[in-house]
């Protein structure tokens, strides 16, 4: 006898996650040929003073959904946040502490480029709160820098490293693979140099090639997949040998310093989203909730007092795949019990697709956790796909999944 596990079609959450925030700043010197992110080139001075009275009256519109909650993360993305003055950032940050408790110690993030300007702001940013930076490197090869339009020199960026060591005592370093004409040696050249560099933290992303994108329309030549799986490995090993522990796809961090914020997104919790085309995720005790913000500067400066663009509600049948889709990414997978907690569903609701990926070596487990083997961290996409609402899990082919390093925030 067959025995078929239907999924409900309501939730029930016993507790709320962890609230985080989101604040998107979309402006940036020249928008990258790789860049699928909502960015816009700025074409003269930047409304500093309006977009954060817009900032703040947008999360003034959330905060009836979230009384009573603390903040335990805040991440400024882009764009480039750091073409913005430590003087708007700091009033930015006091605006939201004004109006959303904000956990003592919480992680504040600023996302950087290494360029000279904002290297000599990093002061400024530290003052106003902001006690993690995240500099957006790429590689330390003036060539691969050249190849996908960064307008920054790697010694730039070994210069903002320096600077930003020199006020921070969390600094992530992003960098790319797979990049056009990069070799195996290059890759692991960069990887080696972040290492030494000692930067707490160190993101390594496999370059893909995305729709509305400049290299969507003029494709670069890209490494082969077999070659950036092996750029991956490296990345791995050179780590790893330095004192870097891998906690997800994508992310390596010294002991102690893992992205509170990122691991809110992986472990399936809120987030608040603010700032042009900014998304965000609420729960509820009966549902769980997605908001998107108007995309483009100039409508959503124009609108301040109403910026949603989109709201809807995960439906049951959906949120397997949601929750999987990022809890499946980190290398230690996630507690048994925190299926249910976030998703307010029971496990045994998705224990066909468990069953075939543990059959299949994509997943192992026990009655505690599940966690991603490292043949379903090769084969990430595969191993979610398992996962989407009418889908079984199927065989994963031989070659890599070629989303393994795609960004999440």
């Amino acid at each position: 006898m067959q025995i078929t596990l239907e999924r409900p079609n309501t939730v029930r959450l016993a507790a709320l996650p962890p609230l985080a925030l989101y604040v998107h700043i979309p402006w940036c010197v020249r928008k990258c040929p790789y860049c699928d992110f909502n960015s816009h080139e700025r074409t003269g001075d930047l409304p500093e003073r309006e977009y954060v009275d817009a900032l703040v009256g947008d999360l003034e519109g959330l905060l009836p959904s979230v009384w009573g909650r603390r903040l335990v993360s805040v991440f400024i993305g882009g764009g480039t946040p750091s073409l913005f003055s430590p003087e708007a950032i700091d009033r930015l940050l006091s605006e939201v502490r004004a109006r959303v408790p904000v956990e003592p110690g919480a992680e504040i993030t600023l996302e950087a480029n290494p360029g000279t300007v904002e290297a000599a702001r990093f002061r400024g940013y530290r003052q106003a709160g902001v006690n993690r930076l995240s500099l957006g490197v790429q590689s330390f090869d003036d060539r691969m820098l050249r190849a996908i339009g960064r307008i920054h020199s790697a010694d730039e960026a070994r210069r903002a490293i320096a600077i930003a060591r020199e006020h921070f005592e969390n600094v992530n370093l992003d960098l790319m693979y797979g990049l056009p004409g990069q070799t195996l040696a290059m890759a692991r050249a960069d990887i080696e140099e972040a290492a030494r560099s000692g930067a707490q933290h160190v993101s390594a992303y496999q370059l893909t090639i995305e729709p509305n994108t400049a290299f969507w329309s003029r494709p670069p030549r890209l490494p082969e997949h077999d070659a950036c799986a092996d750029m991956q490995l490296a990345a791995e090993e050179v780590l790893a040998g330095a004192g870097y522990e891998q906690y997800e796809t994508s992310a390596f961090a010294a002991p102690g310093r893992r992205c509170r914020h990122n691991l809110n997104y992986w472990e399936f919790g809120d987030y608040l989203g603010v700032g042009a085309g900014a998304h965000g995720k609420l729960s509820f005790a009966d549902r769980v909730t997605r908001h998107e913000r108007i995309k483009q500067p100039r409508d959503y400066l124009s609108r301040a007092a109403n910026t949603l663009a989109a709201e809807n509600t995960i439906s049951a049948s959906e949120l397997p795949f949601e929750f999987m889709l990022n809890a499946l990414r980190l290398v230690q997978g996630f507690e048994s019990s925190l299926y249910s907690d976030r998703t307010g569903l029971p496990l045994n609701t998705v224990e066909p697709q468990l069953a075939r990926a543990e059959r299949d070596g994509l997943i192992e487990r026990d009655w505690r956790r599940v966690r991603p083997t490292r043949r379903g961290r090769l084969f990430l996409n595969e191993l979610l796909e398992g996962f989407l609402a009418g889908e079984t899990p199927g065989r994963a082919p031989d070659s890599p999944g070629a989303n393994r390093g795609s960004r999440t925030s």
